[in-house]
């Protein structure tokens, strides 16, 4: 059911998938408004947003999700939010107590703005990390929503996004101050790719270093399902839709799906070669080390990081956890999210891959340069 007539706030509205997202709905919904809230408003969004806002008005709130009385304001007339908002870390390199008050404090303080001000759908953007993998590197292949698993989860970013997404499905048929009901559903994207993804950048500029040679860091037959970040932000506006929708809004409500696409399966480093290779990038054929020494060498450095963090702070580049996810076959399916919200990929992998692999070409000469002249 389309949103005409709406107003909706995005978080995190600056960001890789906010951005991408507030685009989408300008492009084919008729809001009334939508509201941005980041911490870092950038200027130059929000001006090229302008030529395809419509009739749409665009409000810009800058400020911390953590601020209540901005988010009350935010919220106040308000009938749905997408909360893609959040603190990543990967390498270990932010402490809990951040992460926790920024990921689940702050998702647990708009989740009381939307009830105080009778917003009457909230949208996560969770993670396929409160999925896993575990420590012990068991493997999924192709699974659903159904799929069980032991966790044990021990990156504190997956802690923390899969306690945000418990308090979002928890407030499930909450009541709203005019008596109505709020409906919440979370989305699990795969790893997202596409332009403007900081982890690709950061691949690339490794390769760079390292003679256009991409570092091996995940073993081949390790594969999960990266998703286009385009097919991300289409799911969220199908969520959106199906909690409008009287009928699905009792289904799709309380409930998280996964979100991933038909880029075909592949490890994290076959990836990176893939959108780099049209570039004159190649990779390493094996890892420079067998996982079982990289596997020592990281607990070696974890365990420096314990001793020496009182007097020096340091991130090891890679840790047992991120080993584990990069060696890890883990993979799922989008039917669920097709059948309860009407997902289908906009995107498929040929074209998601040229995008990729055009923005990464148009920043390369100035990556080049900036890496030479160090």
């Amino acid at each position: 059911m389309p949103l005409s007539g709406e107003v909706c706030v995005v978080t995190g509205a600056c960001g890789f998938l906010g951005g991408k997202l507030v685009r989408l709905l300008l492009e084919e919904e008729k809001l009334t408004e939508i509201r941005l809230l980041d911490k870092n408003i950038r200027p130059e969004l929000i001006q090229s947003l302008e030529g395809c806002r419509g009739e749409a008005k665009l409000s810009v709130f800058e400020g911390d999700i953590r601020d209540s009385e901005l988010l009350k304001s935010l919220c106040r007339g308000v009938s749905l939010v997408f909360h893609t908002a959040s603190l990543i870390d990967v390498t270990g390199a932010i402490a809990y107590s951040k992460l926790h008050e920024v990921n689940v404090k702050g998702t647990q303080l708009l989740l009381e703005a939307c009830m105080q001000e009778n917003v009457a759908s909230f949208i996560y953007t969770s993670s396929i990390e409160v999925a896993g993998p575990n420590h012990h590197g068991d493997p999924i292949i192709n699974g659903n929503e159904d799929t069980e698993y032991l966790a044990c989860l021990k990156f504190p970013y997956s802690q923390s996004k899969k306690e945000a997404e418990r308090l979002c499905l928890n407030a499930q048929g909450e009541m709203l101050q005019n008596g109505g009901r709020l409906a919440t559903c979370a989305l699990r994207p795969m790893y997202i790719y596409g332009e403007g993804c900081r982890f690709t950048l950061g691949h690339m500029r490794d390769g760079i270093r390292n003679g256009d040679v991409l570092l091996r860091t995940s073993k081949p037959e390790a594969k999960v399902n990266p998703v286009y970040v385009g097919n991300v932000a289409l799911a969220h506006l199908q969520a959106a839709r199906a909690l409008r929708d009287p009928e699905k809004r009792s289904v799709v409500g309380g409930n998280f799906y996964y979100i991933s696409d038909d880029t075909p399966p592949v490890s994290y480093s076959d990836f990176n070669h893939a959108v780099l290779s049209p570039l004159g990038f190649s990779i390493q054929e094996r890892p420079s080390l067998p996982f079982s020494i990289l596997y020592i060498i990281c607990f070696l450095m974890e365990v420096l990081k314990a001793v020496l963090y009182p007097i020096l702070r340091f991130t090891p580049p890679l840790n047992r956890q991120l080993l584990i996810m990069l060696n890890t076959p883990f993979t799922f399916s989008y039917q669920k999210a097709k059948q309860d919200l009407g997902y289908a990929p906009r995107y498929d992998w040929a074209e998601a891959r040229k995008r990729t692999t055009d923005w990464l070409a148009s920043v390369l000469p100035r990556e080049r340069e900036r890496i030479n002249a160090k």
